[in-house]
């Protein structure tokens, strides 16, 4: 809210007029266009900036917001974008990213040491377009990741090699598609939240992700939580949420210690 105080202060010492003050005011909490209103003001609200997802979208239209998310010094994020929607973005920054499997273009403007221990795991290798979204997500908004993928249940040997990371987790995304069985399997394994994601992958009787959605949200896991097919931007904000109010309670339980200690 500081840049908010600075307008309030600008106007009661008479540096900015009434009208001025309104639109540095409007200005703070979005930046409009004809076709894009970008909420500014989100991070300070909610942790985390407005993401633009680019289906349905014009690479114009995508050029405008993330204009305007660049301008006002947030993290870029957005989400099924392609190769125009990127090359159309690279025009305001070149150091924009884009990762091609996921379909997300990319740019971190605040830079901060990740923390936490977030996992994303996938059935099979078919599952790392909504697992690679949920990560770079869950990356993006300052969590540390790591990525497990192919360890499906056909072959349940591989998932458990990876039990001790999986342990360490204070989020897990389990990505799965066929009949999605994989989040409860690791529901049973581990003491932290599974947020189950649908795919869309699979034979005829999958119907695009809906057989694996109902088996998820009929999960006798209690830890596995779900969201939409295919959403891998969601699970991984949800996750990075959950890591980082883990941090932050730990680093609260430590301080408490540490006074206690010296009282």
């Amino acid at each position: 809210m500081k840049d908010l105080k600075d307008i309030l202060r600008q106007l009661k010492t008479n540096e900015i007029g009434l009208d001025e003050a309104q639109d540095k005011v409007r200005d703070y909490f979005f930046s409009a266009s004809d076709e894009v209103k970008i909420d500014n003001d989100r991070h300070s609200r909610c942790g985390f900036p407005e993401a633009i997802y680019c289906e349905g979208k014009t690479p114009e239209q995508i050029k405008k917001a993330a204009s305007q998310i660049i301008k006002s010094g947030q993290n870029l994020l957005a989400t099924r974008a392609d190769v125009e929607d990127y090359r159309a973005v690279q025009e305001i920054n070149d150091s924009v990213e884009y990762n091609s499997v996921a379909g997300v273009i990319y740019l971190e403007q605040k830079k901060e040491t990740k923390t936490g221990h977030v996992v994303i795991v996938t059935a099979g290798s078919a599952d790392t377009p909504v697992a690679e979204e949920a990560a770079i997500t869950a990356q993006i908004n300052g969590s540390h990741v790591q990525r497990i993928y192919d360890v499906g249940v056909a072959g349940i040997h591989r998932l458990l090699y990876f039990k001790d990371e999986l342990a360490e987790a204070k989020a897990v995304v389990a990505v799965a598609g066929m009949e999605g069985a994989l989040p409860s399997v690791i529901g049973g394994l581990v003491s932290s939240p599974v947020i189950a994601v649908p795919t869309s992958v699979g034979y005829g009787a999958s119907f695009e992700g809906f057989s694996a959605l109902l088996t998820m949200l009929n999960s006798c896991a209690p830890n596995v939580s779900v969201v939409n097919i295919d959403n891998g931007f969601g699970a991984g904000h949800i996750a990075s949420m959950i890591n980082k109010q883990s941090q932050s309670q730990s680093s609260d339980v430590g301080s408490q210690t540490s006074e206690k200690a010296i009282t």
